[in-house]
């Protein structure tokens, strides 16, 4: 088997990089990955015997479709994703997501591969705090930001490829993940790298926004079976139960790393944050029979602190600039 991973290089796509070759031994990978600042061709170290890294935009077509013509699925990771950029320069959030996308699914439709989306539940918008509902494949796109709207557009895209022209096709939206190679601009790595720098976390706003945390082990094993058994044309929520509230995950975070639960700062909201993310996972567990392994945020999160302890070279070339950029922010 050969997979073309979109993104690879990223946070989600390096770790579905690695769990691939761990997971299927016979099989090879090529990475399409522009290595914008969220790539890192060292979270692909010491997996160049059996994965070729090939820097590329995925908007342009000639790179793309010799990639897709070589592949027997294509999974698709490759997305702007960082909801504060997107408020500040929409442009490469419609170049990546829309055109990307669209880029993509024409390749797959001239020759016939199998491409699995992968998006976010952000494009469903936001749930009430009090609110018991979770978010379904039947939910309605409300999408707040250039973000999640140009995620909702590549969606609408693929569904509507896999109607027009037949092409075989799987989309997954997932809640947060946390683990190891997230780029040290997002939320968990942010507080736990500020703290190994003796820094405060900083928390947005009264830190009561929800979000509904997946390890991204967990993520990725639901994605191959998606690819492997998912019903072409549904689309499959992933979430782990794992609904937290940003001033509870700060919390732990400090309680692990041995520091006193109020000990961070409140910074400026962000524009338009959204409440809540919740997920139902119902169809993806009855239909497919996947469960999570990381059942327990506490312990992973845990081992996530660890391994940012102990890859300082990975994140440390990122860390000044990450900091320069949130404190002209006010944040």
């Amino acid at each position: 088997m050969h997979v073309l991973i979109t993104g690879g290089a990223g946070f989600i796509g390096a770790n579905f990089v690695h769990q691939t070759l761990r997971r299927f031994p016979e099989a090879t990978v090529t990475v399409l990955d522009k290595l914008t600042y969220a790539g890192n061709q060292g979270s692909l170290e010491g997996l160049e015997e059996r994965a070729t890294l090939v820097v590329g935009d995925i908007a342009d077509a000639d790179t793309v479709d010799p990639l897709v013509a070589q592949a027997d699925v294509v999974v698709h990771f490759a997305a702007e994703s960082h909801n504060d950029n997107s408020l500040n320069d929409p442009s490469p959030f419609i170049r990546t997501n829309l055109v990307g996308t669209f880029t993509l699914l024409e390749a797959v439709r001239r020759h016939k591969t199998r491409f699995h989306h992968v998006s976010t539940d952000e494009v469903y918008g936001d749930l009430e705090l009090d609110d018991p509902a979770k978010f379904t494949p039947e939910t309605p796109y409300n999408p707040s930001s250039p973000y999640s709207a140009s995620k909702a557009g590549s969606d609408l895209l693929v569904r509507a490829w896999v109607r027009s022209f037949g092409i075989e096709a799987t989309i997954s939206n997932c809640s947060n993940n946390y683990g190891p190679y997230q780029h040290i601009e997002k939320f968990i790595p942010r507080q736990i790298t500020n703290l190994i720098d003796g820094v405060r976390p900083k928390l947005y706003g009264a830190g009561q926004n929800v979000r509904d945390w997946i390890h991204v082990l967990d993520h990725n094993d639901a994605v191959w079976d998606i690819v492997n058994k998912g019903r072409i044309g549904e689309t499959y929520l992933i979430g782990a139960n794992g609904e937290k509230n940003n001033k509870e995950v700060v919390e732990l975070i400090l309680e692990l790393m041995g520091h006193e639960p109020d000990d961070y700062d409140h910074v400026n909201d962000r524009p338009g944050h959204d409440m809540r993310y919740a997920i139902d996972n119902t169809k993806l567990v009855q239909e497919l029979g996947w469960e999570p392994r990381f059942t327990d945020f506490r312990s992973g999160l845990a081992e996530t602190i660890a391994w940012y302890r102990d890859n300082e070279a990975w994140w440390r070339p990122l860390k000044a600039e990450v900091e320069a950029k949130y404190a002209a922010q006010g944040q």
